[in-house]
C-alpha cells in the first residue's frame, strides 16, 4: 500500500498505524481525528469485572457497546485504530460522498435532454470533491467519537487488544476481566498475490480517499461492488479508467442479467471493462505503473495509479484468540454458531470478522443479536435474517433474499416475474426508463424468496420487499398495498398484477370466469 506524505502528528506512542490513512492533514482530517482518535486521549483505569468487553470500534462494536451500556451493563470498548471503523473512515461514508459528486456530473450532462441549457463541457474540481469527502466524514464523526461513548458510560480504551485467557484481555499495560466479550474487529482490504504490486505501490478502498489530485489513468483490479462503484465514479470525474476482472463477468454474486446491465452502464460512462484477464506483474517506471498480463496476447497497460478492489480479509491476527479458546481461520474469520457464540461460549463475534456478508447494516443487525444473547439470556439466531444489499453504481442494484441461482442451488423450484421500469410512468417522466424489478417466488405459491431491483435509487425502494422476504409475505399481499402515483415503487404492485394475470390465464380459470360473468348479466 502507498504510504503518502503528510501523516498526522500524535502523542499516542504505540499507534502510528491509523494516521497513515488520514491524509492530507487539513482542518477536516484534524477534526476527524479529534473525534475518532483524540491525540490527547488517556485510557481509563479498568478495575473489577466488566459485563461486556467489546474489541473493535466499527459499526458492530459501537452498536454492541452502546446497546449494552443502555441496559446498565459495565462495558469496555477497545479500538486500535480509528473509532467508526471502515464505514465512517474508509467505506460507506467517503465512498458514497464521492459517488454523489460523480452522479452530479452526469445529472448536469443529462439536463440538456430536459430542456435545461448547460455548458457543453462540465468541469470537475477534483480537489474540491475530495475536500467535501473529508468534510462530510468529519461532520458525521461525532456520533462515533470516543467522547460520545465515554458519555454513554462506556470505558473507551485506545490500543491493541490481546486475549490473555478465557476471560481476560490486555490493552496497553492493563488486563481487563470480563463475564462476556464480543470480537468486532472488522476486515481490511486484501491484495492479490501479483508480482511487483506491493513494491510498485497501490491504492486500496481505504487509501484512495487520501487522494487530492485525479489520476489521469487508473486501473481498477476487481469487478465486485466496490470495484464497479469506484471505476464508474472516477470515470465520471474525468479519469481514464480500466476495470480488470479475472472472472467471466462483473458482480459474480448477482444474476447474469443484472451484471450485464451494470457492465453496459460502465462502458457507457467510458470505463474500459476487461473480463477474464489476470494481471501477472506490475512494474513501476518513473511515475507510471506498467501492468502485464498472464495472457501474452494482452498488451501491457500503462497507468498512473492502481486501485485494488479484490476482496477483504478479516482482522483476526494479533488478537491471540488461541489463548481464549476461540477457533478462527485467517481467511474465513472467527467461527461462530447461529447465535454468534464462538467456541468459547462467553465470547461472541459480530460483523466482518465472522461473516461473508460484509455490510454495515449486517454488522448492526448482528450486534443487536449479541447484546440480547450475551446479556439478556436471548436465543436469537442469524439463521432467518433476510439480508439486503445495494451496489451503488448507476443504475443501482438492490437485492434481498435469494437470487435465482441461489434458489436453484438449494433445489427450490422458482417462478421469476419481471417488470421493466420503462413500463412505469415515473421513470419515463424522469427521462430514465432503464432498469427492472425481478421477483423470485416459490413455485406454486406467491411467497417471495428474493427480489432484485435495478434502477436509479433502487436501494430506497427495497424496504418493502425486505419486509416481505423477512416476514414471508406473499406477493399478492404486497399487491393490495396502495402505492403513490407516480413512483417507482409501483413496480411491486405491477409484479403482483403480472402474477394475477398469469394465474387467470389458464383455460379452466378463464372458462369459470366467463361462466360467472354470464350468470351475473
Amino acid at each position: 500500500m502507498d504510504a503518502r506524505p503528510g501523516t498526522a502528528p500524535t502523542t499516542i506512542d504505540d499507534l502510528p498505524l491509523p494516521f497513515l490513512e488520514v491524509q492530507p492533514w487539513d482542518e477536516h482530517n484534524r477534526e476527524l481525528v479529534e473525534h475518532v482518535r483524540p491525540p490527547a486521549w488517556r485510557n481509563p483505569q479498568g478495575t473489577g469485572r466488566y459485563n461486556l468487553v467489546v474489541i473493535g470500534g466499527g459499526t458492530a462494536g459501537l452498536v454492541t457497546a452502546a446497546g449494552a451500556a443502555r441496559l446498565g451493563a459495565r462495558v469496555a470498548l477497545i479500538e486500535r485504530e480509528l473509532m467508526g471503523g471502515d464505514c465512517l473512515n474508509a467505506g460507506c461514508v467517503p465512498s458514497k460522498t464521492l459517488l454523489r459528486a460523480a452522479q452530479a456530473v452526469v445529472q448536469v450532462r443529462e439536463a440538456r435532454a430536459l430542456g435545461v441549457k448547460v455548458p457543453e463541457r462540465v468541469e470537475v474540481d477534483f480537489a474540491a470533491v475530495m475536500e467535501r469527502v473529508r468534510a462530510v466524514r468529519a461532520r458525521l464523526a461525532p456520533r462515533d467519537s470516543a467522547h460520545r461513548f465515554q458519555e454513554l458510560g462506556v470505558d473507551v480504551f485506545l490500543g491493541n487488544a490481546r486475549f490473555t485467557g478465557r476471560d481476560t484481555v490486555r490493552v496497553g499495560d492493563q488486563t481487563l476481566r470480563f463475564s462476556r466479550a464480543c470480537v468486532a474487529t472488522g476486515s481490511r482490504p486484501l491484495a492479490p498475490p501479483v508480482f511487483g504490486l506491493a513494491t510498485s505501490g497501490f491504492l486500496t478502498t481505504q487509501s484512495v480517499f487520501s487522494l487530492t489530485s485525479l489520476p489521469g489513468r487508473l486501473a481498477v483490479l476487481g469487478g465486485g461492488a466496490s470495484g464497479c462503484e469506484l471505476a464508474q465514479a472516477f470515470a465520471r470525474l474525468g479519469a481514464q479508467v480500466t476495470l480488470l476482472e479475472a472472472g467471466p463477468r462483473l458482480l459474480a454474486r448477482e444474476d447474469p442479467d443484472v451484471a450485464a446491465v451494470v457492465e453496459a452502464a460502465l462502458r457507457h460512462d467510458g470505463v474500459d471493462v476487461r473480463l477474464g484477464v489476470r494481471v501477472g506483474r506490475v512494474e513501476r517506471r518513473d511515475a507510471e505503473r506498467v501492468l502485464t498480463f498472464s495472457d501474452e496476447g494482452q498488451p501491457p497497460l500503462r497507468v498512473d495509479e492502481v486501485l485494488v478492489c479484490t476482496g477483504r480479509r478479516p482482522n483476526v491476527d494479533d488478537l491471540q484468540l488461541d489463548a481464549a479458546g476461540v477457533d478462527y481461520d485467517e481467511r474465513g474469520g472467527i467461527r461462530v454458531d447461529d447465535r454468534l457464540r464462538t467456541t468459547n461460549r462467553d465470547i461472541y463475534a459480530a460483523g466482518d470478522c465472522c461473516t461473508a456478508d460484509r455490510f454495515t447494516h449486517v454488522a448492526d443487525a448482528m450486534a443487536r443479536i449479541v447484546v440480547r444473547n450475551a446479556l439478556l439470556f436471548g436465543r436469537e439466531t442469524t439463521r432467518d435474517l433476510a439480508i439486503p444489499w445495494v451496489t451503488f453504481t448507476d443504475p443501482e442494484v438492490a437485492h434481498v433474499g435469494l437470487t435465482a441461482r441461489e434458489a436453484a442451488e438449494q433445489g427450490l423450484l422458482v417462478q421469476t416475474l419481471r417488470v421493466d421500469l420503462g413500463d412505469l410512468d415515473r421513470p419515463v417522466i424522469d427521462a430514465d426508463p432503464s432498469g427492472f424489478l425481478a421477483v423470485h417466488l416459490e413455485r406454486g405459491s406467491d411467497r417471495l424468496l428474493g427480489a432484485t431491483l435495478v434502477g436509479r435509487r433502487a436501494g430506497e425502494a427495497l424496504g418493502e420487499l425486505s419486509v416481505a422476504v423477512q416476514t414471508r409475505l406473499g406477493l399478492s399481499t404486497l399487491g393490495k398495498v396502495i402505492h403513490a402515483y407516480p413512483t417507482r415503487a409501483e413496480a411491486v404492485r405491477r409484479a403482483a398484477d403480472v402474477l394475477l394475470q398469469q394465474r387467470g390465464a389458464s383455460i379452466v380459470v378463464r372458462t369459470l370466469l366467463r361462466g360467472l360473468m354470464a350468470l351475473r348479466r
